[in-house]
């Protein structure tokens, strides 16, 4: 392997967008088709790939649910040392029974494949593999003992990936600390990546757990906060979700911001989904329809709404200054509510009374 095709490899430790590169580089070395990098975890399956086998990974998807798991499994616990070849780990029957065999990689003509498995300190399992056409014949001894040369390249460049994502989450908490906001980073799950020291003092809001877990104690405001991840997706562009969060006496304590956390489709290793930002509520001032709206995601209208309440104003009172029909209003107000986490008008008008950023 040439030192150019191993900047190639940790070239991907920065810039994920090009292993579908690199495993088309080791390819056209080892004579395969194509190549794939899957990553399995307690966040899922993740996976990328050259295109000689993209559209194969594409379709795993579908056909993991009729297959017996037998792959998966026989390739996991076999390869955890060296490469090997998947003829040497099931036999002619096992292959034609299983579907992803049967269904996948016979029809296209990609009979020969190897792979190795690659464990990180993160919990994630990596699995990665080239596939070979059937004309060609199974991997030569050259071939595998190239691709066992690699195989250190492979796990470093991937443990200093994952590595990058927790130094940017911690690097992110800091930087909204030295910004005067308390904050937390978490993953897809809600377990804490990082935590600055001005989210670790808020023990009146949160219960802190063990394995890195945490809960509101306002019951409202964590089931607004599972929604809000729940919500998040890559590239799917979901705003952010800003909720209120009480205290013991059901007073508003402060407003939690769930900020998702942008990363490519192509960043296997990205465990960071969210910022959570706490933003202190404080005493007695009616507020701006424009803060109202960008700390709810209410609509103008909403907003607008929400401030007359705030200001005293009766549902009849806003319809009759707006010429609207008061059914309108009210449909505006139960978005508020929904918004809000509230579930009173009352609840409303006096949380929105107290809305005020704190400046220092």
């Amino acid at each position: 392997m040439t030192p150019l095709s191993l900047d190639r490899i940790y070239e991907c430790s920065f810039a994920p967008e090009t292993w579908p590169d690199a495993l088309e580089d080791i390819s056209n070395a080892v004579g395969a088709a194509g190549g794939a990098f899957s990553v399995f975890g307690p966040r899922g399956h993740f996976w990328t790939a050259s295109s000689g086998v993209r559209e194969i990974m594409d379709a795993m998807v579908d056909v993991d649910a009729r297959s017996t798991g037998l792959y998966a499994i026989r390739m996991l616990e076999a390869t955890r040392y060296s490469f090997a070849e998947d003829h040497d780990l099931f036999t002619a029957e096992e292959i034609a029974r299983e579907p992803v065999y049967r269904e996948l990689i016979l029809p296209v003509g990609l009979r020969w494949g190897i792979g190795a498995t690659i464990e990180m300190t993160t919990g994630e399992t990596i699995l990665v593999g080239w596939r070979r056409k059937t004309e060609l014949g199974p991997y030569d001894r050259r071939a595998i003992q190239l691709l066992n040369d690699l195989r250190p390249h492979l796990a470093r460049s991937a443990m200093v990936a994952a590595r990058l994502q927790l130094e940017r989450a911690r690097a992110a908490g800091q930087t909204l600390a030295a910004l005067g906001l308390a904050a937390l980073v978490v993953d897809a799950d809600g377990k804490i990546l990082a935590a600055n020291e001005l989210i670790e003092a808020q023990g009146e809001i949160f219960r802190w757990q063990t394995r890195d877990a945490f809960s509101f104690k306002d019951a409202a405001a964590a089931a607004q906060f599972g929604a809000a991840l729940a919500s998040i997706d890559v590239d799917s562009g979901v705003a952010a979700r800003s909720f209120p969060v009480r205290d013991a006496e059901g007073r508003a304590a402060t407003v939690a911001h769930v900020v998702p956390i942008r990363r490519s489709a192509r960043d296997i290793f990205a465990r960071c989904a969210a910022a959570l930002i706490l933003t202190p509520v404080a005493t007695p001032l009616a507020p701006s329809v424009d803060l109202v709206q960008s700390l709810f995601d209410l609509t103008p209208t909403e907003a607008a709404v929400a401030a007359a309440l705030a200001r005293g104003k009766t549902v009849d009172d806003i319809a009759v200054e707006g010429g609207l029909a008061r059914s309108t209003i009210r449909t505006h107000v139960r978005g508020v509510l929904e918004k809000t986490g509230c579930d009173r008008q009352s609840q409303v008008i006096s949380l929105l009374a107290s809305v005020s950023i704190k400046r220092g």
